[in-house]
This record gives C-alpha cells, structure tokens and sequence, in this order.
C-alpha cells in the first residue's frame, strides 16, 4: 500500500463534535494479572536540553530535578521524535509518529485545519479513563488538533479527583520556553554570562553569552516550580504512591537547536522515579522516543497497550525489547518555511537526509528571528564576520546527507558522509531510515496541501454524527447503550444535565437518571 492510499483508507474521515463504543477498548483494557495501580505524575517542561546538574552540566543550577534523579532513574539517551513541540505532543498523547497521522507541519492552524489521524489512534488517556483513572492536564495540549473532551477529567490536578481514584496527571511549566530568551527590561540574570558554554557553532559575543546565560535562568525558574510540585507530593503523603516522570518536549529554545535534527534540538532530559520498582541513582543509556511515554504508562497501570500504537513501552508489564535506534524529522515550520529531514541515531551515530537540500539552513521564521543570538549571527554574518564551524548554518544550500559521529563530535559540526571509515556504517543507517519510512507509512513526502485535502476534502472540517442512545434491560435491571456511526469516534455522557462529561465505554445503568446526555467526537 502506498502512502496516498494508506492516507486514504485510514484517514478519509474526522470530526468536530461528537464520540465512541465499548469495542475501541478490546485493547486498552485492564491486564489479566492483578495489579497495583500507583498513581502517576508526568512534570513537563518546554524547550530545554539536558542541561541540568544531575545530567554534568556544571553550569546549571538544578537541586530539585538533581535530587529526582537521585532518587530514581536518569536516562541518558532520550530523543524527541520532532524538535518542536506541538509535533511532538502530537506523538506524545497518540504513541505514534507525527509522521504516520499527519501531524508533521508545525501549527497546522497557520494553515487552516486540524490534523486527521486514522479512525482507529485515540489519545491514550481515554484508555486510562475508561480503566478508573482520573486524567488532568495542566493545562497545555497543543496537538495539532483541539484536543477531545473525552481525553481529560475536568480538574488541574490530582486534588479534584474522587474518593481514592488513582490518577494520572500532567503540569506543564512554560518558564523555560523560548520565548522567555528574549531580553526583558531591566533584568538581573542569576548566571553569570562570562562563564556560559558557549557552542562552537555560535560566534562568541557578549549578545550571545547573555542569551545563553538567560536560558539557563529559566531552567532554573522551571526547577525551583518542579520543585514545588514535588514537594506538594510529599505534603499530601502521595510521594510512595506515585510514579513521576519529568521530561522536555524537545531541546534548547535557541537558534540550530529547537526546530533542527541535531542533538541539541532532540535529545531531551528524562527522569523516572517509580518507588519500590527503580533503584535510587540509577542511569540508564537506553534509547527512548518520547513517542514511547503514553504505551510505556499503559503497561505501568497493567493495561494492555494497543498493538497500532507505533511506541514501545520501556518500563512496566509490557516492556518490550530495546531500540536500536531512534528516528526524529522536520517538516514546515511557521507560515512559510518548508522543508523534510529525517534522522536516524544509534547511541552514538547519527545520519541525516535532507530531502530538499536547496532549502537553507536559515530559512526566516519570524518567531525565532526574535532571538538575539539569531540576529547577532545573522548581523556577523552579513559583515562576513564569521568563522569556522560559526559559517555552516548560512550555507545557501544544505548538504544532501549529513553523518555524525556524536561521540568525537557532540556538536554536530564535521560531517562525516564522505569519510571512507563510515561508509559501511553509513549505508546500513540508509537502509534502516528507508526500512522506517516504509513500515511506518511515513506521509512527509506528500505535499501538506494535499495532505489537508485528504483530511478536509474542500478545506472543510469533517463533521462527528450525533450519538444513537437505545435501552434495553438485563435481568430487570435497565441500561443505555451509546453507539456512533463515524468509525472512531469517541463517546462522553454526561448524567441529568449535571456534573462533567464522563469517558462512555461500556452500557451505563439507568437507575435513578432521569436525563442521559451524550455527544461524540473524533479526533480532527
């Protein structure tokens, strides 16, 4: 099956408002084996590289996620599947590639639509939910799609949730998102510029110290909120009982690192503290996709990861074996800046393709152009002021292949494609990334407008068909049944015009409601 024809047959429809049946949970439902079910807790965190204490940077300043990772498990080789965040909160919530449902190009609502996943992806949590988990989500999505009311509880935390209910959460800390690295009137940074690292791709300048040095404040402001979390955990007596995870949504909000392939645009800090179940202190070198927290949180709550999802647990019940590799990409990326790289890592190796290699690496993007590192590179680099490895990022076109050798060369600046050394290498990862493209019936190479037209036929926004409501009863006991005739629709029922809209997943007794109110919707 072709991309296009894939496209079409798993994605020909989608919704706007409206839900779902008992039967999308044949997987996703509670595991055989008994089970304690911990709560669990992701703490979030925008734009940010492992460039914490715990992880060697001795520049940071840290002390709340270095002592979490004293006390469970550091994980030294996470990648982020896209070098932005919507893309990759994308695949986060799904467990599949950005690449696989469409949702690759940066904002989608700067083109007019919402991304169309196959009928069959769910956001994970509604397998969470219909297992007697409350979700919350505090309070970013940015999915490239508005995301479904039957994906969360209503409540910004843990505190809202029912009786004892177990519940998983998530706090996303925006402090460190790009945007912060601009300058702000009047402003004292904590770090001192003199001594920040400055990478050899940057000229270093005084604009560009500050900048670094303002970044690393952020993460900073962004432990000291970790921090608190935390310690709101510990107050409430809830520390033994629940599993927290702490992880970025991609790396350095900083010019050739958000929104780039390299490292320092997708590998991320990923912290795991389980009690009980993962040792204090430890380190682990596994290579993790972020794609891989949602199937990976399933098999923690022993309930069976649905077999479509593209993520592999690595922790919990369902762990499955290590990866060889991870693959990261990029698409359009604001308004107008279009382009399609694919990468490929092993621990230590990383080849990248360039499928529009006439694209330069410093396309404008008004957003980042904001930067002052990026308009202090720009400026030197119009005086033709730049030196060295400072002058790769404005060549005028890219090379097509780019391979790296990660551990001789962290910063990604001698190209290796050449070297006669590599070439075995190289052409085993050429191969590997064309096996991915293929089994993961990667769409990057589908144009976005008729990626959209395959999603929004006519640009219009495909519309979820209204919930069918029948009784019947069972041993004098009655029941409604909800079901919806768009295939993948979600179903959420709310009882006697009261209360929030609850996860509809099985028949719902009727006793003593006298209003059942249901609506459906599909992703998209």
């Amino acid at each position: 099956m072709n991309r296009r024809d894939f496209l079409k047959t798993s994605s020909a429809y989608f919704a706007l408002s409206t839900l779902f049946t008992s039967n999308v949970y044949a997987e996703g439902t509670k595991s055989c084996d008994k089970h304690e079910r911990l709560n669990i807790l992701w703490i979030s965190c925008e734009d940010t590289s492992p460039d914490l204490g715990c992880y060697g940077d001795d520049y940071a300043d840290t002390p709340n996620l270095d002592r979490l990772a004293r006390e469970g498990c550091r994980y030294t080789n996470a990648f982020v599947p896209y070098p932005v965040c919507a893309p990759t909160r994308s695949s986060i919530i799904t467990g599949m590639y950005p690449s696989s449902i469409g949702t690759m190009h940066m904002r989608t609502n700067m083109k007019g639509y919402e991304a169309v996943p196959p009928s069959y992806v769910k956001c994970f949590t509604e397998y969470l939910r219909a297992n007697g988990y409350y979700c919350t989500n505090h309070s970013k999505t940015d999915y490239q799609f508005k995301a479904p009311f039957t994906a969360w509880d209503d409540g910004q935390d843990w505190r809202n949730r029912p009786g004892n209910m177990p519940f998983f959460s998530v706090i996303n800390l925006t402090v460190s998102h790009e945007s912060r690295n601009w300058p702000k009137k009047n402003e004292k940074l904590i770090h001192e510029p003199a001594k920040a690292p400055v990478p050899p791709y940057y000229p270093d300048t005084p604009i560009v110290r500050q900048n670094i040095a303002r970044y690393y404040d952020n993460v900073s402001k962004m432990d000291k909120q970790a921090g608190e979390i935390l310690q709101k955990l510990d107050e409430e007596g809830l520390s033994d009982k629940t599993i927290v995870f702490f992880w970025s949504d991609h790396g350095r909000g900083l010019p050739r690192c958000k929104r780039w392939c390299y490292d320092s645009g997708i590998h991320v800090p990923l912290i795991v503290r389980w009690p009980a179940s993962i040792k204090p202190k430890t380190v682990c070198d596994e290579l993790i996709s972020l794609v891989d927290l949602g199937p990976t949180v399933l098999s923690m709550a022993g309930i069976r990861v649905p077999s479509y999802m593209q993520g592999r647990p690595f922790l919990g019940q369902q762990k499955t074996r290590r990866r060889k590799f991870i693959v990261a990409g990029r698409e359009r990326m604001d308004m107008n800046s279009d382009d399609h790289i694919r990468c490929i890592r092993d621990k230590r190796y990383k080849y990248i393709r360039n499928f529009m290699p006439e694209k330069p690496y410093a396309q404008p993007i008004p957003y980042r152009d904001k930067m002052p590192i990026m308009q202090e590179w720009r400026r030197l680099n119009e005086e033709n002021a730049l030196r060295g490895p400072q002058k790769l990022f404005f060549q005028k076109t890219k090379s097509r292949e780019e391979f790296y050798d990660t551990l001789i060369d962290p910063h990604e600046i001698s190209n290796l494609i050449n070297s006669l050394e590599h070439q075995e290498r190289i052409g085993k990862m050429r191969a590997e990334l064309e096996i991915w493209i293929d089994q993961t019936c990667d769409l990057g190479r589908i144009p976005e407008d008729e990626l959209i037209e395959q999603m929004w036929p006519g640009r219009k926004q495909p519309v979820t068909a209204v919930p069918n409501i029948k009784t019947e009863t069972r041993e004098k006991r009655k029941f409604a049944i909800i079901r919806c005739v768009t295939k993948g629709a979600s179903i959420g029922y709310r009882l006697n015009k009261k209360g929030p809209w609850l996860l509809y997943s099985k028949p719902i007794e009727l006793k003593d409601i006298n209003v059942l109110q249901a609506k459906a919707i599909r992703i998209g």
